[in-house]
């Protein structure tokens, strides 16, 4: 890929899920649909590298179902990208989609388009057989030059072995409304006259259009989701960079990855994945797991991973107990971020594929 394009699309994290996004270096913008980030001001973005960054939701048009994010962060070593022109796509042209499906790793799929120009729900989409799947929305399509031909949406779930791109003269409309932009303030884009609105109405105030029911609340976080969140600040992290799901967060604290998730529906875990256990003179860190007293955290193995836990059953967040498991939360990050490089150093044990050894 000649522009890196893997620099050049990014994953969008928040309390509802996640999605794709890309980076538009001629407006210092990133673009990715308006249902990605429905219901959110703020919301995480990660690099290939899994480098975080806080990302404001400055601009939404809901018909069109583009949102553009702004992010207090230097990314001029990024390339640039070239939107195509409109008529550029034919039908069997090669084209690939690129983004975080179901918020794995970067992936990239390779397909044809089908129709350039399908229209679909009053709006005209690119239709392809590349695959395309939930966390690909809002990511770029490219043509066979690297240049943007649209952007991924995957929210046609009846549409089997099919997928759909939103075509650029839709972006380049939203486009023309970034010059003097505020990028601290959320808008919404009206859908009748282009107006930019930054109070919330339920109608233009420049054309009387009726504005989408809810375009300007944003979603209420659940009580565990706030219990949680009060712990990943006490560690000192930002608990939108660690969003990654509904009650469900994944960060570093120092060198050491941190994974917070609901099970069941009845319990609340904490699994930290910090060594490999060496490849000869396996005993002694063996004994040191099973002599030690790790309370309230357990250690585990599977394969060669090796884990510390913690597990507490919701029931149990009470009143009487929340500060102390509150407190249990963020001692457990400490001593993951300790306990990785200790095991390096005394059982000669390695760093897991998780750990992040630069911190």
């Amino acid at each position: 890929m000649e522009h890196n394009i893997y620099n050049l699309v990014f994953k969008v994290t928040h309390a509802g899920g996640s999605g794709s996004c890309f980076y538009l270096k001629s407006c210092n913008l990133f673009v990715t649909n308006y249902h990605v980030v429905e219901g959110f001001h703020s919301v995480a973005l990660h690099d290939v590298n899994r480098n975080p960054y806080l990302a404001r939701v400055v601009l939404v048009n809901a018909a069109l179902d583009i949102a553009l994010l702004s992010v207090d962060h230097d990314f001029s070593y990024l390339p640039d990208l070239t939107i195509a022109a409109e008529d550029s796509l034919g039908i069997g042209g090669k084209i690939r989609v690129a983004g975080y499906p179901y918020g794995m790793p970067f992936t990239v799929t390779e397909g044809t388009v089908s129709a350039p120009k399908q229209l679909m729900n009053g709006q005209y989409y690119i239709q392809t057989d590349a695959a395309v799947n939930p966390g690909n929305s809002g990511g770029p399509i490219f043509n066979d030059h690297d240049e943007i031909v649209g952007i991924t949406v995957s929210k046609f779930t009846d549409a089997d072995n099919m997928g759909f791109g939103i075509r650029v003269e839709a972006l380049r409309k939203v486009l023309e409304a970034t010059d003097g932009l505020d990028r601290n303030t959320f808008q919404v884009q009206c859908e009748s006259c282009d107006e930019l609105i930054s109070e919330p109405d339920a109608y233009c105030p420049s054309c009387g259009e009726e504005l989408p029911e809810g375009i300007f609340d944003e979603r209420h976080v659940s009580p565990l989701t706030e219990f949680c969140e009060s712990a990943i600040e006490k560690m000192g992290i930002n608990p939108i960079l660690a969003r990654d799901g509904y009650e469900a967060w994944l960060f570093h604290k120092g060198s050491s990855e941190i994974r917070i998730f609901v099970c069941n529906r009845a319990y609340l875990f904490m699994v930290a994945p910090i060594n490999l256990l060496p490849k000869k003179d396996v005993e002694k860190v063996l004994d040191y797991m099973l002599s030690t007293d790790f309370t309230p955290y357990k250690m585990g193995i599977e394969g060669r991973q090796i884990f510390l836990m913690y597990r507490i059953h919701l029931s149990d967040i009470t009143e009487q107990y929340e500060d102390t498991i509150r407190q249990n939360i963020v001692d457990f990050a400490f001593k993951a971020d300790e306990m990785d490089n200790m095991l390096v150093e005394q059982f000669g044990c390695e760093f897991s594929a998780y750990t992040k050894q630069d911190a």
